[in-house]
């Protein structure tokens, strides 16, 4: 295609769609129906510039010239309380069920390797005494020590809220940076199973991994789960990068992103939950096998969540995507 001569064909339609939206809150019967028919040929013509003579300037001018037109002629939509009803009962957990192999097999994997690396700690001194001093150790270990203490340091409700804001930053870290071959999101990964590795090793060398699972399984279950799916939907939207399948690389890219966005949001009000647990029942006076049953009982309901609604949700044609409203054009409609 000669997109000179393209051009020249068809910028005066360009420019009278420009002029009928500046207008568009005066306009006639008449100029209504020839805005959108001017929309629709010039979200054909996007489509073609796109696919065979793309130039990012004219490319940027037609995507804001059809995103303005299509704003007029379906008008401005506002969410509201049933957006957020379909959200919670269809939309996040059909993205929770349609990635689940991504997030199990990352969770599986970590959870190994931070066994590993407790494992390692655990049984060799020598590592234990390059990470701190003999009686520093004994200090972070000993009964009412560091480790305890640091889930009763600050109020319940201020620590939750640390809590949940630390957690919430992570989640959205693997979630935002997945999209670079999600190389980022292996290294967050690891530095989070690090960390938890080297509390399993201290902890049990001193005799009290008892303690420690007391400690870290009433919240521990579902914040490391909300850390997995993170992780495994910024993975699986790096592997989207590198291998989109049927789908064009920028189809696939964007529907991935709406969905990854949507996961966003649907794993803050997950990380709230954990960080509730972790501020109030994790520090509380109830015995040890109290605590982990109400961490238990939150990962049950996380995981029927995931494995009925969002199966349900699934087979009735939900993917986790926004609502086709809502999407961006990627296939402009022919005039």
């Amino acid at each position: 295609m000669d997109l000179d001569v393209f051009v020249a064909a068809h910028r005066a339609e360009w420019d009278r769609l420009d002029v009928l939206l500046r207008r568009r809150r005066r306009l006639s019967g008449a100029e209504a129906d020839e805005l959108v028919s001017l929309y629709q040929r010039t979200a054909t013509h996007l489509s073609l510039i796109q696919s065979s003579a793309p130039d990012p300037q004219l490319t940027a001018r037609l995507t804001t010239l059809v995103a303005r037109a299509r704003s007029a002629v379906t008008g401005a939509r506002k969410a509201g309380w049933r957006d957020v009803a379909r959200f919670l009962a269809a939309g996040f957990p059909a993205a929770l069920y349609r990635t689940r192999r991504w997030w199990v097999t990352t969770a599986v994997v970590s959870t190994a390797l931070a066994t590993v690396i407790g494992w390692w700690i655990g049984t060799h001194p020598d590592v234990q005494s390059s990470i701190a001093a003999p009686e520093e150790l004994r200090e972070l270990t000993r009964p009412g020590g560091e480790y305890e203490t640091y889930y009763s340091s600050h109020a319940a409700a201020s620590f939750a809220a640390q809590v949940w804001t630390n957690n919430a930053q992570v989640a959205a870290t693997c979630l935002v940076l997945g999209a670079f071959l999600g190389i980022p999101v292996l290294w967050v990964l690891f530095q989070n199973m690090l960390n938890l590795g080297v509390g399993l090793g201290l902890m049990s060398s001193a005799g009290r991994l008892d303690s420690f699972l007391g400690l870290i399984l009433p919240h521990g279950l579902l914040e490391l789960t909300a850390v997995f799916v993170a992780a495994g939907t910024g993975l699986r939207l790096g592997w989207t990068v590198i291998d989109p399948g049927p789908r064009a690389r920028r189809s696939a890219l964007a529907q991935e992103g709406r969905a990854a966005i949507g996961m966003a949001i649907g794993l803050a009000i997950v990380l709230f939950v954990s960080g509730v647990i972790e501020g109030f029942v994790t520090p509380s006076s109830l015995p040890p096998w109290a605590r982990i049953t109400v961490g238990m009982a939150a990962e049950a309901a996380f995981l029927i969540y995931v494995y009925v609604v969002g199966r349900r949700a699934v087979y009735r044609g939900e993917t986790g995507d926004v609502g086709e409203a809502d999407r961006s054009i990627e296939v402009p409609t022919a005039a």
